[in-house]
């Protein structure tokens, strides 16, 4: 009896929690298969739970920046988190307000990354870390390589 090795493959999602479409791994394995016949090989899979998580796209009109939050229902509260930011994560009793949540803090959090990007700034100025690009841009000048806008 001729055998010879048949690639199957699965996909699974290593977080229960995520979506197949966003987290997948792909396994392949070889199962033996009998050549020349046409018999099936049956491999019994769990059923894939549906997941409960909805994608919503949440954005910030005053920094025009737009992230995608994850929400879900646990029992009787609402739970959302953006995984750009990893400690954003909060609860409300109902999606709308969980929604307005996500979108009020998402302001804070930018308004304060703006404020420590701003901070970085003055202080790589002060260190003198950007002299090398103001005498870049000084010596454009000089040579004319500039257009008025």
């Amino acid at each position: 009896m001729n055998q010879h090795l048949t690639p199957f493959t699965y996909t699974l999602s290593p977080f229960p929690e995520m979506p197949l479409s966003h987290t997948t791994i792909s396994i392949a394995v070889m199962v033996p298969s009998i050549k020349g016949q046409h018999s099936k090989k049956e491999v019994s899979v769990p059923p894939v739970k549906t997941s409960r998580i909805r994608l919503i796209e949440i954005e910030d009109t005053a920094f025009l920046e737009k992230y995608t939050a994850y929400v879900t229902q646990k029992a009787s509260r609402w739970c959302g988190w953006i995984p750009e930011f990893p400690d954003f994560r909060y609860e409300e009793k109902t999606k709308t307000a969980l929604i307005e949540t996500l979108t009020k803090e998402l302001h804070e959090t930018l308004k304060e990354r703006d404020k420590a990007w701003d901070k970085q700034i003055e202080e790589d100025i002060k260190a003198g870390k950007l002299d090398h690009l103001r005498e870049t841009v000084l010596e454009d000048i000089h040579a004319g390589n500039f257009t008025y806008l």
